[in-house]
């Protein structure tokens, strides 16, 4: 059976899943792209249901076939590729990282949140705690992270949630009065902040920061895009502490 009307309640609901509020009425989120969904199945991730239209049947179990033209209703993407899945939000919480971690404080841009933890989660920094930051679980959010998403730690939580958990780890500001990051070594466990697309880091975190580094740049140049600073400080971090190690 194929479904063809968007007034079917599932396709509703999937509609609304693109909306905060209805993602944590529901506990669920949106992936599409045969990729993602194949990989979000692969890492284990619990999978609500998958919707596909009738090219993709029978490639993904136990899925839910709609029309072309109602795929594309509840499709974010320019150019559907006709399958998407429903996944639980995970149940995180603000726990003290495992090893070196993101503080995302007030980033803005969904983008910029997803493609951030498409970093982290390849350079290796599991714990990302976001503070009043874009829904990292917004449908743009994580089609940026590029599956990302899920292999981290992504948690949504107060400053004081978020420093509660980071007692006794050093916060690593990224801000452009800070010392040459290339020619600083951390210690093997620290917390490196991201501050805001205009405003940067708030005054509270710098003050509580242990360091203040900064990515060296030409005068021609006034800033990089936050999530450019951000993969760049992650990684010249790491082999920093690789170097003293």
């Amino acid at each position: 059976m194929v479904i063809t009307s968007r007034s079917n309640p599932l396709v509703k609901k999937i509609i609304s899943l693109s909306d905060k509020k209805f993602r944590k009425k529901y506990g669920e989120y949106l992936v599409e792209g045969v990729k993602p969904v194949s990989e979000c199945i692969a890492a284990g991730c619990k999978v609500t249901g998958v919707i596909c239209t009738p090219r993709l049947e029978g490639s993904f179990e136990n899925a839910v076939v709609v029309s072309e033209e109602v795929f594309k209703a509840l499709s974010d993407e320019k150019t559907p590729q006709g399958v998407m899945a429903t996944v639980a939000l995970p149940q995180t919480c603000a726990r003290p990282p495992r090893g070196a971690c993101l503080l995302l404080d007030r980033l803005q841009d969904p983008g910029n949140v997803g493609t951030i933890i498409r970093t982290a989660n390849a350079a290796g920094y599991e714990d990302i705690f976001l503070v009043d930051c874009a829904d990292p679980f917004s449908p743009k959010a994580v089609r940026a992270s590029m599956s990302g998403i899920f292999f981290v730690n992504a948690v949504c939580c107060t400053l004081s949630e978020a420093l509660s958990a980071l007692e006794n780890v050093p916060i690593m500001t990224a801000d452009m009065n800070g010392e040459n990051i290339f020619a600083f070594s951390p210690p093997e466990k620290f917390c490196l902040c991201i501050g805001n697309e205009g405003g940067g880091v708030s005054e509270q975190i710098k003050n509580l920061s242990s360091h203040t580094v900064s990515i060296p740049m030409r005068s021609t140049c006034e800033s990089l895009n936050a999530a450019v600073s951000a993969a760049i400080a992650m990684y010249a971090l790491k082999n920093n502490v690789k170097e003293v190690q």
